[in-house]
């Protein structure tokens, strides 16, 4: 039996070997170590050619691993009307050349409100998105954008911000980064049963209980003040309460994706999937 979540890392594994090295080498020794996802971590921009792409589509077919990527940080739904070409050129390069790549889902942080209320800036944010999915199914492109749900409070990007994009636009759904919305109230919320059990009951009413068969998850320990996210932890050393939560995923029939973004990458993300396989009870 496989498990009901693939585990893998956001961005190479600390232990990759120089040869092959790059994202062949990354995807061929998470497999190695059992770790059976991986997100490219294209954050800063896409410098990829289609040759590289084709040889990251095969190895990632060949090794059994799914692909994701993660586009750049310099992206923004709530850009100025100077700066958003630009930026959605970003968003439109990842998800070009993640597709060629193999990549299924592409994630993004979806900006700032620069201080404007959440349901005006999503009056500008979601037609943008739409436009970005039209274009990419006109191509025949397949992949499905995820905006991310950030850890700091001035982001665009709250759990509720993330279901109305995925709501309103087919081929859009959540990036659920749980240890960002531990961080984001700033006041060590969102770290119990109750809460998640009720954010999970919203994605289900929102989206249906397919998709939560469907998740992408980020995941690690995570250190926070008032304002929200300050950095990525180690798991052991943080408040998260990583088997809380993962039950609560259990109860509710969830599948997918959990990806780890913490300092010490694929050690983190197998003690995840360790911990899943004790609280599932689910064997490999």
């Amino acid at each position: 039996m496989t498990l009901s979540f693939q585990f893998g890392t956001v961005g190479s594994p600390i232990g990759t070997p120089k040869k092959p090295g790059g994202s062949v080498g990354a995807i061929e020794f998470s497999k190695s170590i059992g770790l059976y996802a991986f997100e490219l971590g294209w954050v800063q921009s896409v410098r990829v050619t289609e040759a590289t792409c084709a040889a990251i589509k095969q190895t990632g077919a060949e090794q059994g691993v799914s692909l994701s990527v993660h586009a750049s940080y310099f992206f923004n739904l709530n850009a100025t009307d100077e700066e958003w070409p630009k930026s959605r050129k970003r968003l439109m390069d990842a998800a070009h050349y993640g597709n060629l790549a193999g990549a299924t889902d592409i994630i993004f942080h979806p900006g700032s409100y620069f201080g404007n209320p959440p349901a005006e800036v999503l009056k500008v944010a979601i037609p943008r998105l739409k436009g970005c999915i039209d274009e990419l199914r006109k191509a025949k492109n397949p992949v499905i954008l995820r905006p991310e749900t950030m850890g700091k409070s001035a982001m665009l990007g709250s759990f509720e911000d993330t279901l109305a994009m995925s709501k309103a636009i087919k081929g859009v759904l959540p990036c659920i980064d749980f240890a960002h919305l531990h961080a984001r109230p700033g006041d060590g919320t969102m770290n119990t049963v109750k809460e998640w059990s009720k954010l999970l009951e919203a994605y289900q009413a929102s989206l249906g209980k397919e998709a939560l068969k469907n998740l992408h998850i980020h995941l690690s320990g995570i250190e926070y003040g008032p304002k929200g996210e300050k950095k990525h932890l180690v798991l052991s050393e943080s408040d998260l309460k990583l088997n809380f939560l993962l039950e609560v995923l259990r109860d509710f029939g969830c599948a997918g994706r959990i990806l780890g973004e913490s300092p010490i990458m694929e050690e983190d993300a197998l003690n995840m999937k360790k911990a899943w396989m004790k609280v599932s009870g689910e064997k490999e």
